[in-house]
C-alpha cells in the first residue's frame, strides 16, 4: 500500500471512529457513510476539511452539516431499504446521498437552483440513481410524490411544518430541528399514528432557518 493509501485509509478509519464516538452506531448507517466519501461535495478552500467532524460553509449562504449530526439524524429517522424518503434541504447533497443507501427512493428538495444542480451532478458521478433532485419550496413539501415512509428536514422550523406532517404516511417518521434560528434548536422525531402524532425530543443542534420561498438563483 503507497503511502496516499495508507493516509486514505487511515483518514476513514478516524472518520468512522469519530461517528462511533459521538453516537452513530447503526451498522447500516456507518456502512453508508463508510461507502459515500464526503469529499467530493465540498468544494474550494474548505475541500481538505471534508473528513473533519465539522460544518462547514457551502455555496448560497448554507453548510453542510458536520458528519456526526449527519449520522445521528440518518438514525434517528429509521430507515428500511423499502422506504421512500423525501428530504427538505439538498445543500451539498451529502445527506441525500447517505439516505440512498438506506432507503429505495429518495426525493430532495432545496430553494436554491444552483444547490440542486450542483448536488445532481455528484450523484450522476457516483451513480446513485434512486435519487430525484428537485428545485422548490420544501416547507410544501412534494404533493405530487407524497405520502412519504420518512421524511428528513434539514433546516431549523420555528414547529414542524403542517405541509409535512400531512406528507407522512400513518406509521412513518418526520426528524426536524425545532426552535428559533438564532437560538440553539432541538431535533425532534415525529411518530404519525392513525389518531395524531408522537414527539420525541432527541439533541441539541444548530441548523440554518427554514426558509419559504425560491432562492434568488431560481
Amino acid at each position: 500500500m503507497n503511502d496516499r493509501a495508507e493516509d486514505s485509509a487511515e483518514r476513514k478509519m478516524q472518520f468512522l471512529f469519530a461517528l462511533r464516538s459521538k453516537g452513530v452506531t447503526d451498522a447500516r448507517v456507518l456502512t453508508a457513510m463508510e461507502k459515500i466519501d464526503r469529499g467530493p461535495f465540498i468544494r474550494g478552500y474548505f475541500a481538505e476539511r471534508a473528513y473533519e467532524d465539522m460544518p462547514l460553509p457551502i455555496a448560497c449562504g448554507q453548510t453542510i452539516s458536520q458528519p456526526s449530526v449527519v449520522g445521528l439524524m440518518s438514525q434517528a429517522l429509521k430507515v428500511s431499504p423499502r422506504d421512500k424518503v423525501l428530504e427538505v434541504g439538498t445543500g451539498s447533497g451529502y445527506q441525500a446521498a447517505i439516505l440512498s443507501q438506506l432507503a429505495r427512493r429518495v426525493y430532495t428538495v432545496d430553494r436554491h437552483k444552483r444547490l440542486v444542480r450542483e448536488a445532481g451532478e455528484i450523484f450522476r458521478d457516483m451513480d446513485l440513481t434512486n435519487i430525484t433532485a428537485v428545485t422548490a419550496d420544501g416547507s410544501f413539501g412534494l404533493p405530487d410524490q407524497a405520502p412519504f415512509d420518512r421524511i428528513l428536514v434539514t433546516a431549523a422550523a420555528e414547529d414542524p411544518p403542517g405541509p409535512l406532517l400531512a406528507q407522512l404516511k400513518i406509521g412513518g417518521i418526520m426528524v426536524v430541528p425545532v426552535g428559533q434560528s438564532d437560538a440553539v434548536q432541538s431535533l425532534i422525531r415525529v411518530t404519525r399514528h392513525e389518531r395524531g402524532f408522537d414527539y420525541d425530543e432527541l439533541r441539541p443542534v444548530r441548523f440554518v432557518p427554514l426558509v419559504e420561498g425560491l432562492g434568488r438563483d431560481s
